[in-house]
């Protein structure tokens, strides 16, 4: 987890020089450590890596095809979040599973592993684009692993608001992925920092609460324990929550606007147009998002997020300075920021 508690340390610094006093609130995990990873065809083995919430093996062999015996499947990382995904993982009848990745760059994409703690289904690896066909031959694959009892962090700064009866809002952005994830995760952070500079400047009338939580691609682990310590903040009497979610200010990517409230899609919509940069999208309000507001969203709780595409979605190419628009990031970071002060005023 040195990777982890590098960039908590980071964010802490960064939050600190704004003038912000921070805490960590830890939780406690069973990490996958990949050991033996690969599929092997005619004596020529293909390195892979585990999907994270499927159970290990030390061997399975059987044709490759595209139902039984080795299933080969080509996908993009947001298939993770459709049905089609889960009975392919669960129903399929296969006894392995290769997820080939799909997109529009070539790379070796990875899927979220939406049940880390509750790993499901058949043995299943990632390999890179192009990697192997469902063509008949016999195969091997191997996925060999190990959990280790660790300890990840949420980055939390609360500000006491003026008038404690009032509901409190928290601004959530996500701080952990896979690969480098410039682009993903970037603009959200940025935002998130942008935010917290405002909110310093002027005080909020409301309990404001910022986290960067980890854990996202491992079923929104840091977000689950942000809510376990305050019971009922999902619900619709709970908090209202601003959301950075992926990709924003992704280069050649589409901004969208999500919520289920119309007053809080309204008012990020018309702040990020006020900031020069109005949201391609505004989604209707019956969309289900796929990140952290999606708990919120299936609890009733009140929400609005922010979310992009990206061409380097989940990528290792997904690196600095290709992959975002900077300029593009300023405005929106402006824009939300200044939704955030309106709100909490």
């Amino acid at each position: 987890m040195a990777g982890d508690h590098a960039g908590a340390d980071w964010l802490i610094a960064e939050a600190r020089a704004l003038g912000a006093e921070t805490t960590q609130e830890a939780f406690t995990l069973d990490r996958l450590d990949p050991g033996d990873t690969y599929l092997e065809v005619g004596g020529t083995r293909i390195p892979g890596v585990p999907v994270f919430d499927a159970p290990a093996t030390t061997g399975v062999s059987g044709p490759l095809s595209e139902t039984g015996g080795i299933a080969v499947v080509a996908l993009a990382p947001g298939a993770v979040y459709t049905g089609e995904y889960r009975h392919l993982r669960q129903s399929a009848g296969h006894d392995a599973l290769v997820i080939v990745c799909s997109g529009t760059h070539p790379g070796l994409g990875l899927l979220n592993a939406e049940q880390f703690n509750t790993p499901y289904g058949a043995p299943a690896i990632h390999v890179g684009t192009g990697a192997i066909a469902a063509d008949g031959r016999a195969a091997r694959l191997v996925s060999d692993s190990t959990r280790t009892r660790t300890t990840a962090r949420n980055v939390v700064v609360t500000l006491k608001g003026r008038d404690p009866a009032r509901k409190p809002v928290v601004v959530m952005t996500p701080r952990s992925s896979w690969w480098q994830s410039t682009a993903e995760r970037g603009g959200g952070l940025v935002c998130w920092l942008e935010t917290l500079r405002a909110l310093l400047a002027e005080p909020p009338a409301c309990d404001t609460i910022l986290t960067g939580n980890s854990g996202h691609e491992l079923g929104h682990l840091g977000l689950d324990d942000f809510c376990a310590r305050r019971p009922g903040w999902d619900q619709p009497d709970g908090a209202v929550w601003i959301h950075y979610g992926a990709n924003i200010g992704a280069a050649g990517g589409v901004l969208s606007v999500v919520s289920a409230d119309d007053r809080l899609r309204t008012a990020m919509r018309d702040a990020l147009t006020e900031a020069g940069h109005p949201p391609d999208v505004v989604a209707p309000k019956t969309l289900v998002p796929s990140g952290e507001t999606r708990d919120i969203h299936r609890a009733g709780g009140r929400y609005v997020t922010l979310v992009g595409t990206n061409p380097w979605f989940h990528l290792p190419d997904d690196r600095w300075p290709a992959t975002v628009d900077v300029p593009a990031i300023a405005r929106v970071a402006a824009g939300a920021a200044a939704m955030a002060v309106r709100l909490t005023r």
